[in-house]
């Protein structure tokens, strides 16, 4: 049975980072969250490449983001399933294989020339993205002892901007340089526009091919490991026999796991809309390029990379959600100066809205799910489900800047961030020692999400 929690509200977690022997495993985890970060980003210039390419309207080239969103929305669910019935370790080694899968079949798309076909590839890349999202992230809480579960999460979670970062620059070298016509392609016969656009889209193909092969020794690093034996239970009641039925009703009971899904509706929808709209903002504030907006976007992503790594510092001091609950309010303090201010004060406010994501997915993550023992899984997929947040606010803001302007557009995510600083709030009104709230004290659950046989190292 996991201990009760450390005294984490005022101190933050200071216990030990990882259990005794998780190392080697925990570091081939990482890789995870920094492969899929590189996936995510690769993806981002596809929607302006396969307009170009392909002749079609904005609307068309959009399904690139559906499709990858959508993708996360559906397989989180199936993902569960697998790491209730086999282990979080086979459910990640299944989403590397699909995703694995989803890259190699770039390859066969270029060929095809296709939008269909690149959609195909896309969505299964993304479908194993999802399932190994929703199975990476409850097993790095599980290496080691449960009051360092959050700082450990935000630890591993800092090195997916690493691969964003990873991603936005393969995409700026290696995906739109190619993308630029040589010549006027209306003076061009068949056959010549053939041979251009098939060069174009191997150049979408050759950095999918490369993940390919990066995921795959990401998986055999994490097969040749040892899995901790990871023991989900409720503290007062032994392991929970009962079946899914139980567990999605512990879900629903809970209301620190049910805001916490609304939260990261809006957190993610937050972080979308800030990285989205704000090169439309740059343009509109200082009335730059779209190279100016995307140097502004490079500058967002490392503040974002730099500020996981502190914060993972100090909430091993603060208590996370009181650090949430700052960074939130102070965010929709920028959104508001944002919008009041379109000038380059503005612009550096939005891009300080960067330093205020950081911490948000991994805390939120790791507060939802505690006390939910072996509902752990489904929990987690629920999380994962709650990323389309990051698919639906973008369409609201983008409607909202064609009616209005970028700057006031800024709207939308100052809402959302609001929605994660009431979720903070409410952790915070939980009493000395409870994970759970004086509403659900008398629930069970207050153990964390799992813990590992075997001492602390």
């Amino acid at each position: 049975m996991a201990p009760p929690l450390a005294d984490e509200d005022e101190r933050g977690q200071r216990g030990p980072l990882l259990g005794r022997g998780m190392l080697l495993l925990f570091i081939a985890l990482v890789g995870c969250f920094t492969a899929w970060g590189i996936a995510q980003d690769l993806t981002t210039p596809m929607v302006a490449g396969f307009k170009r390419i392909f002749e079609m309207s904005t609307f068309q080239a959009s399904l690139v983001q559906l499709a990858y969103f959508g993708a996360y929305f559906l397989l989180a669910l199936p993902a569960a399933l697998i790491n209730q019935r086999f282990g979080y370790k086979t459910g990640i080694l299944t989403g590397l294989g699909l995703a694995a899968l989803g890259a190699f079949l770039f390859y066969p798309a270029s060929k095809i020339m296709t939008y269909e076909a690149f959609l195909v590839a896309l969505f299964a890349m993304a479908a194993g993205c999802s399932i190994l999202e929703t199975s990476a992230n409850p097993f790095v809480m599980s290496l080691g002892p449960e009051e360092t579960a959050t700082r450990r999460l935000n630890f591993a979670q800092a090195f997916n901007p690493v691969g964003t970062n990873i991603g936005v620059l393969l995409a700026s070298t290696l995906i739109l340089p190619k993308l630029a016509d040589p010549v006027d392609i209306s003076s061009l016969s068949p056959a010549q526009l053939h041979v251009i656009r098939a060069g174009e889209l191997g150049a979408v193909m050759g950095p999918y091919l490369g993940l390919a092969f990066l995921l795959l020794v990401i998986a055999v690093a994490i097969a040749i490991q040892k899995a901790p034996p990871i023991v989900e239970e409720f503290p007062d009641a032994g392991p929970h026999t009962g079946g899914t039925g139980h567990l999605f009703g512990v879900l629903w009971r809970s209301k620190r796991y049910r805001f916490g899904v609304i939260a990261q509706f809006a957190n993610v929808a937050a972080q979308v809309c800030t990285w989205t709209f704000l090169i439309q903002y740059v343009q509109q504030a200082q009335g730059g390029s779209l190279q100016k907006g995307g140097a502004y976007l490079q500058v967002s992503l490392l503040v974002f990379l730099g500020s996981r790594f502190l914060m993972t510092w100090v909430i091993g001091r603060v208590r996370a959600t009181k650090v949430l609950a700052v960074l939130a309010l102070l965010a929709v303090v920028l959104c508001v100066f944002a919008i009041l201010n379109p000038n380059l004060a503005g612009v550096l406010a939005v891009v300080a809205l960067s330093f205020c994501l950081s911490l948000m997915f991994p805390t939120i993550y790791g507060v939802a799910l505690k006390g939910l023992g072996p509902a752990t899984k489904f929990g987690a997929a629920g999380l994962v489900m709650a990323i389309v947040g990051g698919a639906i606010m973008p369409l609201v803001q983008g409607k909202l800047v064609d009616k209005t302007s970028a700057a006031i557009s800024f709207v939308v995510p100052a809402a959302c961030f609001a929605v994660v600083g009431l979720y903070a709030l409410y952790d915070l009104r939980a009493a000395p020692g409870s994970v759970r709230g004086s509403t659900e004290s008398s629930q069970p659950g207050d153990a964390g999400p799992s813990t590992v046989t075997g001492g602390a190292a």
